[in-house]
């Protein structure tokens, strides 16, 4: 712990912080609460995009054999993401960011070479493509939100168990002091006084 003077202005000085500190504690406890809750929805998130791309996967599992595997190197060579576009979502004074949509580049092929369900097995890719995208995005986010969730609980925590419980000691400390001070003083002087009385007493005696 550093040294304080033991003075009036540094108590009005400790005084000072600790109503800053405990005015500031509610607004990172909040903070908190907020990035908590939005890590919660998040994952929910991510989690339901994985069972929905699990669940397509399955779907298109019995169809997707008759064409071998559409996510083959022919096939992946007509899947071109053209653009891939996220949004900001500021969430609790963090900029986070958002899946908004995913375009693919417009491939024509021979219609008579390949087999009348490739259009299907294209989609299918793209829609691969896509849930994989947005589950990418959602751990982004979540990445951004959890490293602002540290950085919150490392400062709830400075104030809870380091600055506020020191500011409510050193004010402690500094009103013992200045009591023993006073206390000392007026001891000193009732002191003085009585040194006074017996002074004017022998004046007046021997008078």
């Amino acid at each position: 712990m550093a040294k304080i003077k033991l003075t009036k202005n540094e108590l009005k000085t400790q005084r000072d912080s600790l109503k800053r500190f405990e005015r500031y504690l509610p607004t990172l406890q909040l903070k908190k609460q907020q990035l908590q809750l939005e890590i919660r929805q998040v994952r929910e998130a991510v989690d339901l995009v994985e069972r929905d791309r699990a669940s397509y996967q399955h779907k298109i599992h019995a169809w997707v054999r008759l064409f071998d595997d559409p996510t083959d190197a022919d096939l992946r060579e007509l899947v071109e993401v053209e653009e891939w576009h996220t949004g900001i979502r500021n969430i609790a004074g963090i900029d986070t960011p958002v899946f908004e949509f995913v375009r693919f580049r417009e491939v024509t092929y021979d219609l008579f070479t390949t087999p009348p369900y490739y259009d299907d097995a294209l989609n299918a890719v793209r829609k691969m493509i896509e849930y994989e995208l947005r589950a990418r995005t959602m751990r982004e986010q979540l990445a951004l939100i959890e490293q602002e969730l540290r950085v919150v609980t490392q400062r709830v925590n400075l104030f809870e168990k380091v600055k506020i419980p020191e500011s409510k000691g050193n004010i402690r400390r500094i009103q013992i002091y200045l009591g023993d001070q006073q206390t000392n003083a007026v001891g000193r002087s009732k002191i003085a006084k009585g040194k006074c009385a017996i002074r004017d007493a022998a004046m007046a005696a021997s008078a």
